[in-house]
C-alpha cells in the first residue's frame, strides 16, 4: 500500500489502520529460509532452488508467506509442489494456446518432471505466468532432489490432474460447457483443487509432520481443495467470463431463466443474478463441515497455520462475495486488515470454528425470505453453529490452565436466575409453614445449622440392640458353664 492510501485507511477506517500496524511492527515469521541455519532444509543455497522461491513470491502472495513458515524439509517440498501445479494450471488457462498443442502437454506433464531442462515457450505473451513455465527447468531441477516417496505423491497428482484439465479443455472445444449440473461442477472442482488436497495430506505425511492416516483421508482432503476453488470460481466470475472461461453450474444459470453465464452480468438481471450468486454460495458452504473435521485432525502448527488461513479466508471471501453485485462486474477481496488479522489470530481448531461462526452468522444476516435458497442456507449456516457448539461449547471458557463457566454468558445468567427465584421461593414457603403453626416439613432444604436428630436417634438403637444381644449371649454362655459344672460334679 502506498503512503496515500494508508493514511486514506488511518482517516477512514482506523481500526483497521491499527491493525495493519500491529502487524508490521509486532509479527515475526517462523523462520526466515535465506538464513544459512535454514539452507539443509530450504536449499536456499542452491540457485535453482533460490529461483523457485522467487517464482513463489511472484505467483502467490497469499499463500507465499505461510508456506515459507512451514517446519523442516516440507516447505521446500510445498513450494515445488505448489509450483508444478501452477505450471500445470498456467497451460490450461492459456486460451492462446490451440488444443492440438495444450492437451498433449497436459497429459504428459507428469512425464516432463523427470526430464532435466525441459520447459514451454510457447505461452501466450500475456499471461501473467509465462516466466514460470519459460524457466520450469529450475522447478525439474529441485523435485530431482526431492525423496521418492515426495515425487511420487506430486507426479501421481499431477498426472491425475492434468488428465482431468484435458477432458475439460477437449469438451468446451467441442462447445460444452463440460460444467453442466452441481456434479460435473464437484468433478472439475476436485481435478484442479480436491487432488491439491489429497496430494498435501500426502506430503504431509512422507514428511512425518503428520501421521501417516492424515494420507488416507481423501474425502476430507477433496472438500479442503473444493471449499477454496469453489469460492474462487465465484469470486472470480466476471474475469473468467470475459476470457471465455465457463466454470459455474448451468444448472444454477438456468435456474434463474439465464441462457448462458455471461447473461448475469447484463443490466436489469441484477436481482435474479444474486440468486445464482446464494446457490454458488451454498453449494461450497456444504464442505465447510468436513473443512473443520480436516483441521481438528493437524498436530503440527506450522501444517495447520498453512491449512487453516486459507480456508477461513475463503468463508469470509463468501461472506464478502454473498448478495454483492459488484462481484459480476469485479473481483470482489476482503479487505487487507481482515487477512492480516486472520494471519495474526488462527492458531487452533477453536480458533477457526468461531471464525467460520462469525462470517455464517454475518452471511445469515444477509439472507432475505425471496431468496429461494433461504431455508437451505439457513440449514448449511445452522450445521456450523452446530458443528463448534458441539466440539466448543461456547458456555465454557479455558481460565488459568483449567476449564471454568462463562458467567457472562446468557445461558448461565438465565439458569443462575432461576435456581435462584427456586430457593427463594422454598425459602418463603418454609418461613410461612412456621409462622403459620410451627410444623416442620422434613422435605424442605435443611438449613446448614440444622441437627441431624434422625440419624443420632438411629445410631442410639443400633448401639443399644447390640449391647442387649451381647448380654443374652453372655448370659446364655454363663449359663451352658453353671450347667456344663453341675453335670460334671
Amino acid at each position: 500500500m502506498s503512503a496515500t492510501d494508508l493514511v486514506k485507511l488511518a482517516l477512514t477506517h482506523p481500526l483497521e489502520f491499527r491493525t495493519l500496524l500491529q502487524y508490521k511492527i509486532w509479527y515475526e515469521p517462523k523462520r526466515d529460509i535465506t538464513s544459512p541455519e535454514e539452507h539443509a532444509t530450504t536449499g536456499f543455497d542452491r540457485e535453482s532452488m533460490r529461483t523457485c522461491w522467487d517464482f513463489l513470491d511472484k505467483t502467490s502472495r497469499s499463500f507465499a508467506p505461510v508456506i515459507k513458515e512451514l517446519d523442516s524439509v516440507l516447505a521446500r517440498v510445498i513450494c515445488i509442489f505448489y509450483l508444478v501445479l501452477r505450471g500445470l494450471d498456467t497451460v490450461e488457462d492459456d486460451m492462446t494456446i490451440p488444443l492440438d498443442v495444450k492437451e498433449p502437454i497436459l497429459r504428459s506433464f507428469h512425464q516432463k518432471l523427470y526430464e532435466p531442462g525441459w520447459n514451454f515457450t510457447e505461452s501466450g505473451p500475456e499471461e501473467k505466468d509465462r516466466h514460470l513455465l519459460v524457466k520450469f527447468h529450475a522447478v525439474i531441477d529441485e523435485f530431482l532432489l526431492l525423496d521418492d516417496e515426495c515425487k511420487k505423491v506430486i507426479a501421481d497428482i499431477t498426472k491425475k490432474m492434468g488428465n482431468g484439465m484435458a477432458d475439460y479443455c477437449a469438451a468446451a472445444e467441442r462447445g460444452q460447457s463440460g460444467v453442466e449440473d452441481i456434479k460435473d461442477f464437484d468433478l472439475y472442482c476436485h481435478f484442479v483443487a480436491g487432488l491439491v488436497g489429497e496430494g498435501l495430506s500426502g506430503l504431509f505425511a512422507a514428511t512425518k509432520l503428520e501421521k501417516p492416516f492424515i494420507a488416507d483421508q481423501l474425502e476430507l482432503s477433496n472438500s479442503m481443495g473444493l471449499f477454496l476453488q469453489k469460492t474462487n470460481i465465484l469470486r472470480d466470475y466476471r474475469e473468467d467470463v470475459d476470457l471465455g472461461r465457463e466454470f459455474w453450474p448451468m444448472s444454477l444459470v438456468k435456474q434463474q431463466g439465464f441462457n448462458s453465464r455471461a447473461d448475469l452480468k447484463e443490466p436489469g438481471n441484477e436481482e435474479k443474478a444474486l440468486w445464482v450468486i446464494s446457490s454458488m454460495v451454498l453449494d461450497a458452504l456444504r464442505h465447510a463441515p468436513d473443512v473443520l473435521d480436516y483441521l481438528a485432525l493437524l498436530k503440527n502448527q506450522s501444517v495447520f497455520n498453512f491449512a487453516a488461513i486459507p480456508q477461513v479466508h475463503a468463508i469470509a471471501t463468501l461472506e464478502a462475495c454473498f448478495m454483492n453485485p459488484d462481484i459480476l462486474h469485479k473481483n470482489v477481496k476482503i479487505r487487507k486488515a481482515a487477512a492480516v488479522k486472520i494471519l495474526m489470530t488462527i492458531r487452533n481448531p477453536r480458533d477457526v470454528a468461531e471464525k467460520f461462526v462469525f462470517y455464517s452468522r454475518k452471511i445469515h444476516e444477509k439472507l432475505s425470505p425471496a431468496d429461494p435458497n433461504f431455508i437451505k442456507l439457513s440449514v448449511a449456516l445452522s450445521r456450523i453453529e452446530q458443528w463448534t457448539e458441539r466440539r466448543f461449547p461456547s458456555l465454557l471458557q479455558f481460565v488459568a490452565g483449567h476449564i471454568d463457566i462463562k458467567k457472562s454468558d446468557k445461558r448461565y445468567i438465565t439458569f443462575a436466575e432461576q435456581e435462584k427465584l427456586v430457593s427463594e421461593r422454598n425459602d418463603a414457603e418454609k418461613a410461612a409453614r412456621i409462622a403459620k403453626d410451627g410444623s416442620f416439613d422434613p422435605d424442605s432444604t435443611a438449613s446448614a445449622d440444622q441437627v441431624p436428630w434422625s440419624f443420632f436417634f438411629l445410631i442410639i438403637g443400633v448401639c443399644m440392640s447390640i449391647f442387649f444381644i451381647s448380654g443374652a449371649l453372655v448370659w446364655f454362655f454363663v449359663m451352658w458353664l453353671s450347667d456344663l459344672g453341675n453335670r460334671i460334679d
